[in-house]
């Protein structure tokens, strides 16, 4: 976990995959290094310090998730983005609050197992092509009345040559077709929910809890054989893992370095004295204050400390304003940036300087195809207009619109590239005028097409 990164250092980070938002960036990246400062402070102090939570103010499409998903990223933090609008007033059917944090612990616990096996998996994959070896070639069965030992010998040592045989065969690749028959072992619950709403989530929570007492039920599965020694990978990996460690580690990292990301926060903006949805508005916000404030909440793994999670908020605040949210929750999130709008000249840099630009994720893939794709400067810009042109007529959806530009621009050339080997298609701004012109001037047809 890189928890070193200076603040110069984060933003730099996130300038690899995010053009602009510089302001935002700043804030995130002091209340991560501010994390690494408070692990460094006497016990008494550091659970004084609490995490500065933080509001970003912004049009959909540019970039406020993003911010948070890359800085979850460069720390291996839990990370949960949720929807604020998903969550209803205790007493209402919807989602209560605290599954975001029995949410964001199934990330935590997923990700130290991950992790875990890594270590693992040289091990895992030793003692696995033995299993698979003694699938393909059963064990010499003990020795008859009529045999000597010398007889024995003999066939061990045959059974060693051919056991050696099959195992560079199988590192060859020559056995990928043969079948096998491995035991797959499945909890089996000893009754089922029957209800008419999803009851799935809860049948696989209690089968979850009472591991330990439900019987096992082994059912015979034929698979080929690079499914069945990634299967057989799986189960030693997991047996070589001490899960209880698993646990520690994750509840400790959840607790001191998890990241929620909750967005479209002013969908649930509404002060006291509204009528009708506002109401709940209201409640969902109370609900949300304890988690936020640093309370307990229990998950199967154990109970759960919100103190020092760190949350970000997010929200477009069209017709909402930041404070409009409850007094307590504003107080719990001091920390308010505002981001800018996207236009044609950050649109030229998103399509081409992130490390993961859609002009470098649709080279490599028409590579695949082994069709060149060469964008021209101007080529490049007509892009950026488009989608600058369709945002202002439309709908502004940010920087999400190069990606619906992009798709409509090279949607002949991605169904055609099979019968195209070989070829190189210059996109220009010729070309794109030949694509997107009709699509773009009509007002009507960008609506629904761009």
């Amino acid at each position: 976990m890189n928890n070193t990164l200076t603040p110069r250092q984060i933003v730099e980070e996130l300038d690899k995959y995010i053009i602009g938002q510089h302001k935002a960036k700043r804030a995130v990246a002091i209340a991560l290094r501010n994390r690494w400062r408070r692990q460094r402070l006497a016990d008494d102090l550091r659970d004084e310090v609490m995490p500065k939570n933080i509001i970003m103010i912004g049009p959909t499409g540019v970039g406020k998730t993003e911010i948070a998903r890359r800085l979850a990223r460069l720390v291996s933090a839990p990370f949960l983005k949720i929807e604020a609008s998903k969550f209803t007033e205790v007493g209402y059917v919807g989602r209560d609050v605290d599954s975001i944090i029995r949410d964001l612990t199934e990330i935590g616990i997923n990700m130290v197992k991950d992790e875990m096996q890594a270590e693992v998996q040289e091990k895992a994959a030793a003692l696995a092509e033995e299993r698979l070896l003694d699938l393909l070639l059963p064990p010499i069965r003990t020795l008859s009345a009529e045999e000597t030992p010398e007889d024995e010998q003999k066939r061990h040592e045959q059974q060693t040559g051919t056991r050696e045989k099959l195992r560079q065969q199988l590192r060859s690749g020559k056995l990928d077709e043969r079948l096998v028959e491995i035991d797959a072992k499945e909890k089996v619950m000893p009754f089922g929910i029957i209800s008419n709403v999803g009851m799935e989530e809860i049948e696989m929570n209690l089968k979850e809890m009472l591991g330990g007492f439900l019987p096992e039920k082994t059912k015979k599965r034929k698979l080929k054989v690079p499914e069945a020694l990634r299967f057989l990978v799986q189960e030693e990996a997991t047996k070589l893992i001490d899960m209880d460690k698993a646990v520690r580690e994750a509840l400790k990292r959840i607790e001191q370095s998890g990241i929620v990301f909750l967005d479209e926060i002013d969908k649930i903006a509404g002060r006291e004295g509204g009528r009708g949805p506002d109401v709940s508005r209201e409640g969902v916000q109370r609900d949300l204050l304890p988690i936020v404030e640093g309370s307990t909440v229990n998950t199967k793994y154990g109970p759960v400390r919100t103190d020092h999670v760190l949350f970000i908020a997010a929200g477009a605040f069209h017709v909402a304003k930041p404070s409009d949210l409850i007094p307590e929750l504003q107080g719990r999130f001091p920390i308010r940036v505002e981001l800018d709008s996207l236009g044609q000249e950050e649109f030229v840099r998103i399509l081409t300087e992130p490390q993961n630009a859609l002009i470098k994720q649709s080279i490599a893939l028409l590579a695949t195809e082994e069709v060149t794709l060469d964008f021209t400067p101007d080529g490049i810009e007509a892009v950026a207009a488009t989608a600058a042109q369709v945002n202002e007529r439309t709908e502004n959806i940010g920087a999400r619109r190069l990606h619906t530009v992009m798709e409509r621009l090279l949607d002949e050339i991605s169904f055609t590239a099979p019968e195209q080997k070989g070829v190189k298609v210059v996109i220009n701004a010729a070309y794109v005028r030949d694509r997107l012109a009709d699509i773009a001037k009509s007002e009507d047809l960008s609506r629904y097409i761009l």
